[in-house]
C-alpha cells in the first residue's frame, strides 16, 4: 500500500460521504417529515441509551459505538468494498438529514458548535477507515484475479487502522463528551 493508494481510497469515501450527505439534505428539504423520523429513530435508539450515563462512561460508550462503526467500515472491505460503500452512504444521508432539520431548527451556527470540536477528529477517522475498506476490497479483487494476496495486504492497512483511526476516535468521543457541550452552550 502507498500512500498515494490510501489517499485516493479517502477521497473516493469522502465523496461517497459527501454526496450521501447532500442527499440527505435533499431529502428533508423535499420532505421535512424525514427528517423528523431521522431524529425520533437517533434518540430512540442511540441517544436514549447511552446518555443517562457518567460522562467518563458516555465518552467510552462514544469511543466504542464510533469504533464499532469504524472496523465494520474497515472489514467492510471484505465484501469487496460494497458493505463499505453502503456503510459510508447511509451514515451520510443520515448525518444530512439531521443537519438540514438541525439547520432549520437551530440555524448553522448552532451546527457548527455541535459538530467542528469533536468532528475534526471522528470525521477524518471515518472516512480513513472508509478508505481502508476500499483498499482492503481492492487488494481482495487483485487476489481474485491473480495479481496479489489480500491478507499479507490487510496487515499494514490493519496496523494502520490502530495507529490512526483508534486514537483519532478515542480523542473525538473525549472532545464529544467534555468540550463539544460547552461549545454549543456558549451559542446558545
Amino acid at each position: 500500500m502507498s500512500e498515494g493508494s490510501l489517499t485516493r481510497s479517502t477521497l473516493v469515501a469522502t465523496v461517497i460521504f459527501a454526496v450521501s450527505i447532500g442527499l440527505g439534505l435533499f431529502a428533508v428539504l423535499r420532505d421535512p417529515a424525514i427528517g423528523a423520523d431521522v431524529m425520533t429513530l437517533f434518540r430512540d435508539q442511540v441517544a436514549g441509551q447511552i446518555l443517562s450515563d457518567s460522562l467518563p462512561v458516555l465518552a467510552f460508550k462514544i469511543f466504542l459505538n464510533n469504533l464499532t462503526a469504524c472496523t465494520l467500515l474497515f472489514l467492510g472491505g471484505a465484501s469487496l468494498g460494497i458493505a463499505t460503500v453502503l456503510i459510508l452512504a447511509m451514515n451520510g444521508l443520515l448525518i444530512g438529514a439531521v443537519a438540514e432539520l438541525m439547520r432549520q431548527q437551530q440555524g448553522l451556527l448552532f451546527i457548527a458548535a455541535a459538530l467542528i470540536p469533536h468532528g475534526i477528529f471522528e470525521i477524518p477517522s471515518f472516512l480513513i477507515a472508509g478508505g481502508l475498506g476500499l483498499l482492503l476490497g481492492r487488494a481482495l479483487m487483485a487476489e481474485w484475479y491473480g495479481g496479489g494476496d489480500a491478507a499479507a495486504a490487510a496487515v499494514p492497512l490493519a496496523r494502520l487502522f490502530i495507529r490512526v483511526v483508534v486514537p483519532l476516535l478515542a480523542v473525538a468521543a473525549v472532545v464529544e463528551v467534555f468540550i463539544t457541550p460547552v461549545v454549543v452552550l456558549m451559542i446558545t
